[in-house]
């Protein structure tokens, strides 16, 4: 009997060390800061939305990681989690943002300093309205997209308390769904403490074992779609759809690079083209103009896991109608479904001005 207790006890630690392996930890830490800033006049139109010194609190929760899944052990072993952003733009035109966003922080200086990226939505208090609030020229709509960039250092005080300081960057801009859009970046310092809770249980970081990754040259068909606004108060929103199609080749476990061309049909155009042709004649539209236009890009796929964050940048080779210059950019998330499909959301911009928010839906052969 005491045998056979024994090997029923060997076997309960081993099965048990094994599921201990096999399921994940979730340690965590919260933290809070405060900041004071500037906005950035990135162009003379927002000028006389800049009338002081925005001030906000950034609260945040933080997953952290420990090389569970493979992509971790490559970006040293970064936190995932939420913020929420609460900023007075201290202009009684802009009123106040309220944000919520998802986030990564990647360590470096011996996990010292981190670098934070979020992408999220925010609450605009007070949009443009043509009757009761006109001047507010940088958003046209309570709904915003909004980014934010965080560069920080932390200090250990107590066991369970450290303190942080550093820079951040928060921009909002509504993509054009709704006219205006001018948006607007602040740029500020921060302060806050972190707490991590006690008696959690902080696995050890599992070693990256480094090997080369590469895969064969394939083929991606995108269909995006979206609602947008001329810059022309007064003509509506529409509906767009883009057609892509590229080749990309996987060069590592991290990078993708990717080479294209899109379709785009982009009814705004078509009013706009309209409406010049009639109301400024001097701009020489002739008003039969083809709003269509046909697009090449080189792009780059920077991938965690399941997500990617997408970079492309391109450049119009039919253009029979001058909107915003012939080059364009385009970057957002990424998320594969399976081998196969994927979906994505990104931002169409001409430098800092964006043209649309992209909802794309695509196959990878």
């Amino acid at each position: 009997m005491p045998i056979r207790a024994l090997i029923l006890c060997c076997v309960y630690l081993f099965t048990w060390h094994i599921y201990t392996q096999e399921t994940e930890q979730k340690p965590f830490d919260v933290e809070f800061n405060y900041f004071y800033g500037n906005i950035a006049e990135h162009s003379k139109d927002i000028a006389h939305l800049i009338t002081g010194h925005p001030t906000g609190f950034i609260a945040s929760y933080n997953r952290k990681t420990y090389g569970f899944n493979e992509w971790e052990r490559r970006y040293n072993y970064p936190d995932w989690g939420f913020s929420f952003i609460y900023q007075d733009l201290k202009n009684e035109f802009l009123g106040d943002n309220y944000g919520l966003y998802g986030h990564y922080n990647f360590y470096f200086l011996k996990r010292k300093a981190f670098f934070r990226v979020g992408q999220g939505i925010a609450y605009a208090t007070n949009p443009f309205d043509i009757n009761t609030n006109k001047k507010n020229n940088a958003y046209g709509s309570h709904l915003l997209s909004t980014t934010f960039i965080m560069l920080n250092y932390k200090q250990k005080l107590f066991k369970d308390i450290s303190i942080q300081a550093g820079l951040s960057i928060i921009h909002y801009s509504n993509g054009n769904v709704r006219a205006p859009n001018s948006s607007t970046n602040t740029i500020a310092g921060n302060i806050g403490l972190v707490y991590k809770p006690k008696n959690q249980e902080i696995p050890d970081f599992i070693p990256n074992v480094k090997s080369k990754y590469s895969e064969p040259i394939t083929f991606n068909f995108v269909l995006r779609g979206g609602i947008n606004e001329s810059d022309r108060l007064g003509l509506g929103r529409h509906q767009f759809i883009i057609g892509s199609a590229f080749v990309d080749k996987r060069i590592s476990h991290k990078s993708t690079l990717q080479l294209g061309v899109d379709v785009f049909f982009s009814r705004f155009l078509r009013d706009q083209i309209r409406f010049e042709a009639v109301a400024f004649p001097q701009f020489g539209t002739q008003g039969d103009e083809d709003w269509r236009r046909v697009g090449i890009f080189a792009g780059h796929e920077l991938r965690f896991g399941r997500i990617a964050l997408v970079s492309q940048f391109g450049y119009y080779v039919y253009y029979p109608y001058d909107f915003e210059g012939r080059f364009y950019i385009r970057a957002g998330l990424k998320r594969y479904f399976g081998k196969h499909f994927f979906g994505a959301v990104t931002v169409k911009a001409h430098g800092a001005k964006a043209e649309a928010v992209e909802f794309g839906i695509g196959y990878r052969l």
